[in-house]
């Protein structure tokens, strides 16, 4: 990444032209402003209010004012900015970057000519005001200077947050200090060493204490802020930085990707490429750059022993940030963690881990709080109810259960990290000591959050994220609350599911996971509407009727993507989440675009899904390429990231799917390092949308399932050059045993050849004659669906011609009838996928189950009305 200009010194310029560094203790932002620097510095923890504010400004002055041959840029992956110019001869370099490893901000200044490098650095504590003013908001800071060092101390009222800060400046030059700042004059190189932290401790107590004030310790941070400064300057740049390098490239490098462009031969600075991308020119080169940047982020943000990524990151310059840059628990925090495992950082997901285990023991608390209320029927006093997550939760506050826009379902989206944590590492003590206490305290909860109605077990309150009433919020609007909308249904289904699989591997049986036996076949979590769609409400009949009609949150179709309900051997169901795609639109914010593309590349449609990724990248990118919801917003990032992994690689139905969504924009590229379920690390690469070789490396072995279009006719070998025995379960598919550390390589793939597939459908209701444009030099199948059933009967095959009559249909006793055809050649094979035609039809049937549906929502009306 590089640029020709500087960031504007103003809150627009930090959020579209900064350069971020972090290291997970803290986060910069770099300006490179020639005459006065700018690095604003963001600490996870230091909140007034359950707002993130900014923690800190540096700036640094230089004489300096006009200048040739600027650039600046960020070096991804070795974590470094950088900053050169020439003024009245002299070049100077500036170099910065945020050390993991000593936990400090180094910023290298450096003059090609002797003695010629002379600055004043000036930090401040931006946004102070007087303790006992409004809201408990104050905050006070006191700066010292003393040789070359400065020490500020700040505090914050309403948690009492202890800030220090410390800056060490080493020299060849002079240096005195000056008021609040350190002067250096007649230097060639000078370097600046700056830590912070605060008196925050991550444990039950900030959670659990009441009192705001009480919830940190008044201990000092100082100590041992001095002694991770004195150490950095004991140590030395030259160390520092060879340390930084090999901690940060140890986890950045193991994966590389190629999309068949290399950098612009014009070598454009990125802004630059950014506009001609918007212009609809294709950069692959800045794609794949955008996908690194995504990973980039989540390591800068998210480190063991740190506080993890936020609606922001690590990176705020306000003085009150949007949202509080919190975690919200109804799709954002989860989708900054979607690419942790898929790409190959699977440590970074410690530090969310550690949050969510300090925040459990308040979260039990609300559990117990919430079935009281909502549930009574299942509440007895003293019973453990496991522990549940609303929307909310900041580094000192869990903001209540599910309620008001979202429900329960905001667990089991939540416990779906976990199950991939174990999922992708295949580690035994993960899911011993973590994941499995984890989602079998989540089904506590989501066990006693539903009733039964006639058989189905629907949860009670509901509500689909965000979705209003009147559709859109206005002055006065209301969220619209249920009974078991397809958001909650899906998620209660998926840790339920989860939790089983997860007690089935260590032989555990108790009461929690008899009654989730008893009640996770009945839980309804996909039903199909008269528009084709995947319902959002059990009383919704056409797509759009309840809530707003393009939403931002596509809640009805988590089952689809993070969940693992809806799949290719859910045909049915995986249509009707196509046409629910299709009627939300691909015009929304940034993360809810990141989700689309993330379902898009699920449904296999990589050119659709690649369609997603130019929207984002191209309208809701800003320059420093931050996603903006508006505003910034680093969720849209993460997403845009997992979603470029889920077209390449998927592996959540039980196999292994190499290049599922390859758009034909990536005719030609190849990638490395990526990670498949049972921790496979995979490698492939393409020629003309062909794969002309796939490489598995089984990290701790077991049985390997994969898919590729003719895998059945390759060659595979073992890492000694001996083939591999498979067992072929289709033409597309092999599994075999692997041993820990093998790899295993298929090459020679043939090439898959499709019929035309069928463009356009048409069904006539009276006749239920089904008619298609096509080929009339292939063949034609036809598949039906009814009855929410997830796959389609075939009723005809290999049909000549483009009609059909469908003569075993009682339309009168179908709530709707689902048409599918599909194309193949005249012997059967190359089977091509098609379009779908639903029609319904209220018979009374159909009102009779309507108006139990109806009678359910009621039933809780008084329940709901109390929250």
């Amino acid at each position: 990444m590089k640029y020709d200009v500087p960031a504007a010194d103003s809150n627009e310029g930090w959020e579209q032209y900064s350069l971020p560094l972090g290291c997970g203790y803290f986060g910069a932002s770099v300006f490179g402003i020639v005459e006065r620097e700018r690095i604003q510095i963001s600490e996870n923890s230091v909140l007034t209010q359950n707002n993130l504010t900014n923690a800190a400004e540096i700036y640094i002055h230089f004489p300096h004012a006009e200048v040739t041959a600027y650039q600046r840029g960020l070096i991804l992956d070795q974590a470094t900015a950088y900053c050169r110019y020439t003024c009245n001869g002299v070049r100077y370099t500036r170099e910065y970057f945020t050390s993991y490893v000593d936990k400090v901000l180094v910023v290298r200044l450096t003059a090609d000519q002797a003695g010629a490098l002379a600055f004043t650095l000036a930090p401040e504590i931006p946004f102070q005001c007087d303790f006992g003013a409004e809201e408990n908001l104050g905050k006070t800071a006191v700066t010292n200077t003393h040789d070359h060092a400065i020490e500020i101390e700040a505090k914050f009222e309403y948690y009492n947050v202890l800030f220090a800060a410390q800056f060490r400046v080493i020299t060849d030059g002079a240096i005195v200090a000056v008021g609040q700042t350190l002067q250096v004059s007649d230097a060639t190189e000078a370097v600046i060493y700056f830590t912070c932290g605060t008196n925050y401790v991550l444990g039950s107590r900030v959670f659990s204490e009441v009192d705001p004030r009480k919830k940190l310790d008044p201990i000092d941070p100082r100590p041992r802020i001095i002694a991770v400064i004195e150490a950095a300057e004991r140590k030395g740049f030259a160390a520092i930085k060879a340390d930084h390098v090999r901690d940060f490239s140890a986890i950045f490098g193991r994966v590389s990707l190629d999309l068949g462009n290399p950098i612009p031969a014009d070598d454009l600075p990125t802004d630059a490429q950014l506009q001609k991308y918007r212009e609809g020119e294709s950069i692959g080169y800045l794609e794949a750059l955008y996908y690194q940047y995504g990973r980039y982020l989540l390591i800068c943000s998210s480190r063991r022993g740190c506080l993890p990524a936020n609606l922001q990151g690590i990176w705020t310059c306000h003085e009150k940030s949007p949202w509080g840059s919190g975690y919200w628990h109804n799709i954002n925090v989860q989708m900054n963690y979607w690419p942790v495992f898929s790409t190959n950082m699977a440590e970074l997901f410690a530090s969310y881990n550690d949050l969510n285990q300090a925040f459990r023991a308040k979260a039990k608390e609300f559990a117990v709080q919430y079935i009281a209320a909502n549930n009574p029927e299942n509440y007895r006093e003293g019973e453990d109810f496991g522990w549940c997550v609303g929307t909310a939760v900041y580094p000192y506050e869990v903001c209540g259960g599910p309620g008001g826009h979202s429900g329960p379902g905001t667990g089991g989206l939540t416990t779906k990290l976990f199950w991939d944590y174990w999922d992708f590492t295949r580690d035994p003590a993960i899911l011993r000591e973590t994941v499995y206490p984890t989602l079998h305290g989540m089904s506590r909860f989501l066990t006693r959050t539903v009733r039964e109605y006639d058989g189905c077990y629907l949860a009670s309150f509901s509500a689909s994220p965000e979705q209003m009433v009147n559709g859109r919020y206005v002055s006065g609007g209301c969220y619209y609350h249920t009974v078991g909308c397809a958001f909650d249904q899906q998620m209660i289904w998926e840790n339920g599911k989860d939790t089983l699989a997860c007690a089935a591997l260590l032989g555990e049986t108790d009461e929690i996971t008899t009654l989730l036996t008893r009640q996770i076949e009945n839980y309804h979590p996909i039903e199909i509407g008269w528009s084709g769609q995947i319902k959002e409400f059990l009383e919704e009949n056409y797509y759009g009727e309840i809530g707003e009609y393009d939403h931002r949150h596509i809640s009805q179709l988590v089952a689809l993507m993070p969940g693992t309900l809806i799949t290719h051997d859910t045909p049915a169901w995986m249509d009707a989440a196509k046409v629910t795609l299709n009627e939300r639109t691909d015009n929304s914010t940034g993360w809810a675009l990141a989700h689309r593309l993330n379902a898009w590349a699920r449904t296999g449609d990589g050119d659709r899904a690649y369609k997603l990724l130019r929207h984002l990248l191209g309208t809701r990118t800003l320059c420093n390429l931050w996603d903006t919801h508006p505003p910034f917003q680093i969720d849209g990032n993460f997403g845009a990231t997992a979603g470029m992994t889920e077209m390449l690689l998927q592996s959540h139905d039980g196999c292994v799917r190499v290049l599922p969504a390859l758009p034909a924009a990536w005719a030609t590229g190849s990638f490395r390092g990526l990670v498949a379920r049972r921790n496979f690390t995979v490698n492939a690469s393409w020629v003309d949308g062909h794969a002309v070789e796939i490489s598995i490396t089984a990290n701790v072995g077991g049985p390997l399932c994969i898919h590729y279009p003719q895998l059945s006719k390759a060659t595979v070998q073992d890492d000694s050059g001996a083939p591999v025995e498979v067992e072929t379960r289709s033409v597309d598919r092999v599994a075999f045993a692997t041993r820990p550390g093998g790899t295993y390589t298929f090459v020679n793939i043939p090439r898959r050849h499709l019929a035309p597939a069928p463009q356009a459908i048409f069904v006539a209701a009276d006749r239920m004659t089904i008619s298609w444009q096509g080929d009339e030099n292939v063949a034609y199948n036809v598949y039906r669906n009814t009855n929410n059933a997830p796959g389609y009967d075939r009723i005809a095959e290999k049909v000549r011609g483009f009609t059909f009559t469908d003569t075993n249909t009682s339309f009168e006793d179908e709530e709707y009838v689902t048409y599918k055809v599909t194309s193949c050649y005249l012997d059967g094979s190359g089977e091509s996928d098609g379009p779908t035609r639903t029609i319904c039809h209220a018979t009374r049937i159909y009102k009779e189950r309507y108006l139990l549906k109806i009678k359910a929502v009621n039933k809780v009306s008084k329940t709901i009305d109390q929250l």
